[in-house]
């Protein structure tokens, strides 16, 4: 699948009413919203025992950011017509339902079809900064996949842009994914130590 992808952040919830928030890249094909969230994943549990899933349109990259790190915790709102939550930053939400599940040992597809969107505030675009924390935490969200001297080299690049162009949001959400990374190499290091 070679698809145009979209970043965004959705939430499920487990069969007992537990919230789960998680950013994706989710791609819009075959008249509907397609999932491909990894194995393990709480987002796949929740969406193939429940049948439902939120996606939320944000342009506060903490979320992103703190998600990947650790900050898993965001204030939500209860879905209109179906059993979970939305973000209460979201922009936007698109509540969904499972439509058709295809099978993988690692990336299963899930096509969701739409039941209820609505718009709660206007969408001015991203900053340079905002897309830098979105690509940080895509980054962070594969240490463990990728070599520490690409980390490095992208996490120097996109520093650039949080220099320029970042507000405390940003800052605040970019010294979480600088951090994340800095734990990860001194685990590394450790590891190779011992």
């Amino acid at each position: 699948m070679n698809d145009q992808i979209f970043e965004a952040v959705v939430t499920t919830v487990a069969p007992g009413g537990k919230p789960h928030v998680a950013p994706m890249g989710i791609r819009y094909q075959e008249g509907g919203i397609l999932l491909m969230p990894f194995k393990p994943s709480t987002t796949h549990d929740n969406i193939v025992a429940t049948g439902h899933a939120v996606l939320n349109i944000v342009c506060d990259t903490r979320v992103f950011a703190g998600c990947v790190t650790g900050r898993k915790l965001w204030p939500t709102l209860p879905a209109e017509r179906i059993e979970g939550v939305r973000l209460a930053a979201a922009l936007r939400h698109v509540e969904l339902e499972l439509a058709e599940q295809r099978d993988d040992v690692q990336r299963p597809v899930l096509r969701m079809v739409a039941v209820h969107e609505a718009t709660h505030a206007p969408f001015a675009g991203f900053n340079r900064a905002q897309a830098a924390v979105i690509e940080g935490a895509v980054l962070v969200s594969r240490l463990h996949m990728l070599p520490p001297e690409k980390v490095e080299t992208e996490m120097t690049y996109l520093q650039i842009a949080i220099d320029k162009t970042a507000g405390p949001e940003e800052r605040e959400a970019w010294e979480w994914l600088r951090a994340a990374v800095a734990q990860h190499r001194a685990a590394t290091a450790r590891e190779r130590t011992s």
